[in-house]
């Protein structure tokens, strides 16, 4: 039976999904975009400000869950704009080192609440 993993350090759901369930070892996460968990709006800003929230997020379910970035085994990268690429790929830097997750990173028409970009993540513990 799989766990779910919550926590209030991170945005709420805003529909019927869990911010992250865990099976066996592997917690796969739920797309975060760049909610402020505290008033559950938007992060106003660029694409450096608006990433760096969402990252802030996955540390908060990672945490939650018993883990951290650092066991992050794949990451799935959303954006409304690939000319964002480089500015992404530079938050991403600062929340991970060597050995790196692997990584997919995909240009959509938009994401919920306007949002530039949203991240998900699958994370293997133990």
């Amino acid at each position: 039976m799989p766990n779910v993993i919550a926590t209030t350090d991170a945005p709420a759901a805003i529909g019927p999904y869990s911010q992250a369930v865990r099976a066996g070892s592997t917690v796969y996460f739920s797309g975060q975009i760049p909610l402020d968990p505290a008033t559950g709006a938007l992060v106003e800003g660029d694409i450096t400000a608006q990433t760096r929230r969402v990252f802030d997020n996955l540390v908060a379910v990672a945490k939650a869950a018993g883990g951290s970035l650092s066991q992050i085994v794949r990451v799935g990268i959303y954006v409304t704009d690939l000319a964002n690429f480089a500015a992404v790929n530079a938050v991403m830097a600062e929340y991970f080192q060597q050995p790196y997750p692997a990584r997919s990173t995909i240009e959509v028409s938009a994401l919920p609440k306007a949002a530039q970009v949203e991240v998900d993540a699958v994370m293997v513990l133990g």
